[in-house]
């Protein structure tokens, strides 16, 4: 039996395609043992469509999860900034449903913002973080060696508080960035047929750093793949395969991985 429950430590509820069936959506993710979801932002104007997440959330009466959001700009998204988009972000998160910072971090993978843009983003929200002690929700797509060379030049300032998100890079990054204090979340992709190598990696890390998620709607995990757009119900497959490589049970990983949820995301933690 589930007690703490699964926590999606990573959702994107304010895209149309999961606004448009929320009460299902939280119904559903009730029945898989999900009791927590981070709805995460990926630029300004997001924040008032999750405020509206969060409206028709209040209205549905049924049992459903607690949901928390993250204010912040993606790197993809970056170049696109609004004047008073960022005072907007900082004004955000005095809000106490807000837990964390972004999603942001670096991005080669696309063409969509030019690098410095990313980087002179990415190292705004350090400074947030250390000024209000939220940790930050770290996007990371083919630049390992950028990425690492900027958290090493934070990790000066002090320990690092925050999550590698959706992570599929190696061990050795994955260990680099546990050393400096951050935390390692897994995604869908760690259930698909050709990621033994990712598997791998999360069967040697320990666990206490550990957490699960589903990027809703993408990254759909085995064996909801092909069938529909993900949605946080599904943070049940990535978390059974994740307790079957420790050697946990399903009850067990979900605990473990909630309790590390609600240590790094503090405000969480304050209602759980």
């Amino acid at each position: 039996m589930i007690t703490a429950g699964w926590t999606d430590t990573h959702a994107h509820l304010a895209d149309e395609r999961l606004q448009s069936k929320l009460p299902s959506l939280l119904s559903e993710s009730m029945v898989y043992g999900v009791r927590r979801i981070l709805c995460v932002a990926v630029d300004a104007d997001s924040l008032d469509t999750i405020d509206g997440v969060y409206r028709e959330w209040e209205q549905f009466e049924a049992a459903k999860p607690q949901i928390f959001q993250s204010v912040g700009i993606h790197p993809n998204y970056a170049q696109q900034e609004k004047p008073g988009d960022w005072e907007k972000i900082c004004e955000k998160v005095s809000d106490s449903r807000v837990a964390a910072l972004g999603e942001t971090g670096l991005d080669k993978h696309w063409d969509d913002c030019p690098f410095e843009v990313q980087l002179a983003n990415f190292r705004r929200h350090w400074v947030l973080s250390r000024q209000t002690g939220l940790p930050v929700i770290i996007h990371s797509r083919e630049c390992d060696e950028p990425m690492l060379d900027l958290l090493r030049e934070e990790h000066r300032n002090g320990p690092l508080k925050g999550v590698m998100h959706s992570f599929c890079s190696s061990y050795e990054v994955a260990t680099e960035c546990i050393a400096m204090g951050l935390y390692i979340s897994f995604s869908g992709m760690l259930t698909y047929k050709k990621n033994d190598s990712l598997r791998h990696t999360a069967s040697r890390l320990p666990i206490d750093r550990l957490l699960v998620e589903t990027d809703a709607p993408y990254l759909s995990p085995e064996p909801k793949r092909s069938a529909r757009c993900n949605e946080p119900a599904f943070v049940a497959y990535t978390g059974r395969v994740l307790a079957g490589l420790h050697g946990q049970s399903e009850s067990q990983m979900a605990d473990a991985t909630t309790s590390n949820a609600l240590r790094l995301f503090e405000r969480m933690g304050a209602v759980a």
